[in-house]
């Protein structure tokens, strides 16, 4: 028997709740809440599962309310799909009129043995079900007892289909009539034949000349063809030069798209609304109708939206072929495929079920559900400031330790330059740790950008203070040892930030990840970033998901260091194909802290979650 079930609104405010075993399961719906219905991250399975408990919840988009069982992991029940439906089913006959009214949350809702029933019925069915063996069907039931012995009597007098024929199109000229003519077996044989000798003849027969409907011979006419190439087509179709008269190669002309340099440009759709709040935050859309093609079809993946129209509630079914649209723009928009999908699922979830009235309607609802659920992914779902966390590091004489590591060639080196000036920029001291030590030249390239960057702040600017150290030791050695010993220094000289750089590493070699698995176990940093590159797409998903499990594997502690946030690289070879961002950080729900952009040390920004999501948008 089934031992918790729970009717709440999205919000969070339960309605009705069953409880036979009197546990407290709170912590758990309301991760469920925080980490799946908040983010919209729920699929078609609607399963969610924490330590021993998991929830099958059904979503009712209608009145905003979800049913929720919870049950052990070990249970199987299998009617819990079923039991769902027909409670949803029973609720809303029960308290439809007080779910439709402003008076719903204050409400009381007596349900318990309208539960109990249904719970019942569900079960007794199941087991009727799961008893009930399958029956093997008689032989007067099978296909074969239905044939006769005279079905398999050939009848001579029946009439018998011509033997294998062949229709055979000739075609007199391009613009001739279609004649149709009816071979049979023998005489396509003869004609395979007569081609035959003619090949090894080397002689061809001439070719058979057709007559007209006088009986006049007929030649081979010449095609004519559209623009064949008089002065008058060569004109029109001529465009090398500007044509005044030509308003459509003008309007092209203008609306050359630019690349994203800077701030990536705002979400343009066509919408009569020219202020939308989103999440709370106010959004200026950008409405372009262009002269010549006004009276065409609307541009944009909401477009695809335009046969669902009328008093209605949406279905998978309506919105199945937008979605499909929807899954391809993200996929071009180089977010990971898979992703893609469980976005589309969730956009199908919030939008199912709910009455639409006409087609800006449902525009609205799917662009601002889309936009929230892409905005919910990007953002930090805890706080993370590194100069507060430095400051507070300091203040209790410990250095801040942030570990840097990823794959090969994304730019770990470089990025971190990045953030040691940035980090000097606001006056704290850095020790470089360079704990590379297989890469040929890693140690020489932080030794170079130690020298610029103490060139660009030297010590007589901060008190005599050096402002950027090195700590090496060179090749050959062990990481976590030279980390280990990095960070004692910076306690002991006092300085304030450690930013050790690993190896790059590749998420199936075993043996570096259990390298650093160890290094971070031993070091305890405060902060571990994994620095990936803006151009990959479902590679970006590979990687983040197996270094994190290496990191959680290979460690021995029982409560493992992983990765804490995201460096996304190279984000200004992209142009508006960030869709790396929300494959990365849908994965392991950490945010991206920096993203590089440029060549120089000041290169260095904080991602704008709205203008990546308008990015996606466009």
């Amino acid at each position: 028997m089934l031992d918790f079930a729970v009717i709440f609104t999205k919000g969070g405010i339960v309605l009705w709740s069953f409880n036979s075993t009197g546990e407290n399961v709170n912590s758990c719906i309301n991760n469920l809440i925080r980490s799946v219905i908040l983010e919209e991250r729920n699929t078609e399975s609607k399963y969610y599962e924490e330590d021993n408990l998991a929830i099958q919840f059904k979503l009712d988009n209608e009145f905003e309310l979800i049913y929720a069982a919870v049950f052990r992991k070990v249970i199987q029940l299998p009617y819990l799909n079923i039991l769902l439906s027909n409670l949803q089913a029973a609720f809303k006959e029960k308290f439809g009129q007080i779910l439709a009214s402003s008076e719903r949350l204050s409400a009381n809702y007596e349900f318990e043995k309208d539960y109990l029933e249904t719970l019942k019925a569900v079960e007794n069915t199941a087991k009727l079900s799961s008893k009930a063996p399958k029956q093997m069907r008689s032989f007067n039931e099978s296909l074969k007892s239905k044939k006769t012995v005279a079905s398999m009597i050939e009848n001579p007098n029946e009439s018998k289909k011509p033997e294998n024929t062949k229709r055979v199109n000739i075609v007199e000229c391009p613009k001739a009539s279609t004649m149709e003519k009816v071979l049979s077996s023998a005489e396509i044989i003869e004609e395979n034949r007569r081609k035959l000798r003619e090949k090894f003849s080397g002689k061809k027969s001439p070719p058979a000349e057709h007559k007209n409907s006088k009986g006049e011979k007929t030649g081979k006419k010449p095609r004519v063809w559209d623009y064949g190439g008089n002065s008058k087509d060569a004109a029109l179709l001529d465009r090398s030069k500007d044509n005044p008269h030509d308003v459509t190669f003008k309007n092209l002309e203008n609306n050359i798209v630019g690349t994203m340099q800077g701030s990536i440009k705002d979400l343009e759709v066509d919408s009569d609304e020219e202020h939308e709040n989103v999440n709370g935050l106010h959004h200026d859309i950008v409405v372009h109708k262009p002269r010549v093609l006004q009276n065409k079809e609307k541009s944009g993946i909401l477009s695809y939206f335009k046969g669902i129209v009328g008093s209605k509630t949406l279905t998978r079914i309506d919105l199945q072929p937008a979605l499909d649209k929807m899954r391809d723009h993200l996929i071009s928009k180089n977010v990971a495929a898979d992703i893609s999908g469980k976005l589309c699922d969730s956009v199908a979830s919030s939008l199912e079920g709910k009455s639409v009235g006409t087609f800006d309607s449902v525009a609205s609802m799917v662009k601002e559900a889309l936009t929230m659920s892409l905005v919910r992914i990007l953002s930090p779902k805890r706080r993370l400031d590194i100069i507060r966390d430095a400051m507070e590091a300091k203040s209790n004489n410990a250095p801040y330790t942030i570990i840097f590591c990823g794959v090969n060639g994304v730019g770990k080196s470089t990025n971190l330059a990045k953030i040691c000036f940035w980090l000097i920029e606001n006056d704290f001291s850095v020790l470089i740790a360079a704990c590379d030590t297989f890469r040929a030249g890693a140690v020489e390239q932080l030794r170079t950008h130690t020298r610029h960057l103490n060139a660009l702040h030297p010590a007589d600017r901060h008190d005599g203070r050096s402002m950027v150290q090195l700590y090496e030791k060179g090749y050959g050695k062990d990481a976590a040892g030279i980390a280990m010993e990095a960070i004692k220094f910076a306690r002991d000289t006092r300085i304030d930030v450690v930013l050790v750089d690993t190896a790059g590493r590749m998420q199936d070699n075993e043996p570096l990840m259990r390298s650093l698995a160890k290094l971070i176990k031993v070091n305890d940093p405060d902060l571990v970033l994994f620095v990936g590159e803006a151009l990959v797409g479902n590679e970006a998903v590979d990687q983040l998901v197996k270094f994190n499990q290496s990191l959680a594997d290979y460690s021995s502690d029982g409560n493992p260091h992983i990765i804490d946030g995201i460096v996304l690289t190279k984000f200004d070879t992209i142009d508006d194909k960030v869709g790396a961002a929300i494959s990365m950080t849908y994965i392991t729900g950490q945010p991206i802290v920096f993203v590089g952009t440029g060549q120089t040390y000041a290169d260095l920004k904080a991602i704008n979650v709205n203008a990546v999501v308008n990015s996606l948008m466009k």
